[in-house]
């Protein structure tokens, strides 16, 4: 039980109320900045378990961790009539439609910029580690073996200019399909140069989606050599995965509405306490880049054009902008409760899908959806 607690559910808490702090707190700090009175500040919803009023705000801790909020003045269209007349310039409702803009699109952009201070102090202490370009195997009568490139062969540079990683190696071929490309390796105590023209193929990407490519038939060894990061390299890393990880995410939106990746790989509650368990059990530390990875995943899906969600807001926000006035009170209303309806599916389809992850409920899965 004290292991559970432990590696699993403090873990999970920490992830989970550190995402939801900074999302809040995106929203907070740029109403602040605007004027616009923040009534409550709550780490989850229902009712409340502690509280304190510090100045104008209350803050609380909610009893239903899985979320939370930030309740500014004057926001619900059906509380105008309760405002103090001279406050009413403190209103939500009553600020510029950009500033609202801005106010709604901070939390998810506290997601991004958490992740990217996260990966920039990860990168920094813990530095970088890179596939290092040496072959682990040559594929018989492919293009490199033709060649002369043997098991142990470290290249140390294409087409005449220096490589460092294996990823660079992969970025020469992926460019050189069908031409000489000039080889340089490092054999024992020889250095030898050699011709190889990359043939094209075919391949899966990450998605499983057959894509044009080009290859030589050599296997990378999977050594990885540890890089040490100064202040300035660090916040380049930081800067690298931040946008990868955040492209990626966009990318599995995409192809999850083009029905490339299934909705059976989509993830809740469940599978973050999994993932943060196991990551803990390893190393506490593996948490920090695993919390980016899930703050970005956060930040951008809150950016879905759902009405329930920040993104869905901005939706309104902008046809305002364009049209010069607001949407009616009815039509938001109606796709708010849209809105809602879609986020119960989705917390239906993600929990189905965790509690599917669970060996003691993978029988009943399959017996009932195959």
């Amino acid at each position: 039980m004290m292991s559970f607690i432990i590696y699993y559910l403090l873990p999970f808490a920490v992830v989970l109320g550190v995402l939801i702090f900074f999302h809040e707190l995106g929203h907070f700090l740029v109403a602040k900045y605007f004027g616009v009175k923040v009534l409550k500040f709550s780490l989850g919803f229902g009712f409340k378990l502690v509280g304190k009023k510090i100045g104008e705000t209350e803050y609380v801790i909610s009893s239903v961790p899985l979320g939370g909020y930030v309740k500014l003045l004057g926001e619900n269209d059906h509380d105008t009539e309760t405002v103090p007349p001279e406050e009413a310039h403190r209103t939500f409702n009553n600020q510029h439609v950009l500033k609202r803009m801005a106010i709604v699109g901070a939390g998810p952009f506290f997601n991004l910029f958490l992740a990217l201070v996260l990966f920039c102090g990860f990168s920094f202490v813990s530095g970088s580690y890179i596939l290092i370009p040496e072959i682990g195997q040559v594929r018989k009568d492919s293009p490199a073996d033709k060649a002369g490139l043997m098991k142990g062969d470290l290249i140390t540079s294409m087409q005449g200019e220096p490589v460092k990683s294996w990823q660079e190696i992969k970025g020469y071929i992926q460019k050189g399909a069908g031409k000489p490309l000039e080889i340089t390796i490092q054999r024992e105590q020889e250095r030898l140069s050699m011709t190889v023209i990359p043939e094209h193929g075919v391949e899966k990407n990450i998605f499983g989606e057959e894509v044009g490519s080009a290859f030589i038939g050599i296997v990378a060894s999977g050594k990885y050599e540890k890089l040490e990061l100064g202040i300035g390299e660090a916040l380049v890393e930081g800067f690298l995965k931040t946008w990868e990880v955040s492209k990626l995410t966009c990318l599995t939106v995409i192809k999850l509405f083009q029905g490339v990746v299934s909705i059976k790989t989509l993830g809740g509650p469940i599978m973050i306490g999994q993932l943060t368990g196991q990551a803990a059990q390893e190393s506490f530390s593996y948490l920090i880049p695993l919390l980016a990875v899930i703050s970005i995943n956060l930040g951008i899906l809150n950016l879905l054009p759902v009405p329930i969600l920040d993104g869905g807001l901005i939706v309104f926000l902008l046809i305002e902008l364009i049209i010069g006035k607001p949407i009616s009170l009815r039509k938001r209303d109606v796709a708010q409760k849209v809105g809602v309806l879609l986020l119960a599916v989705l917390i239906v389809v993600v929990t189905i899908n965790d509690l599917s992850r669970i060996e003691s409920f993978r029988k009943l899965y399959e017996r009932l959806f195959g």
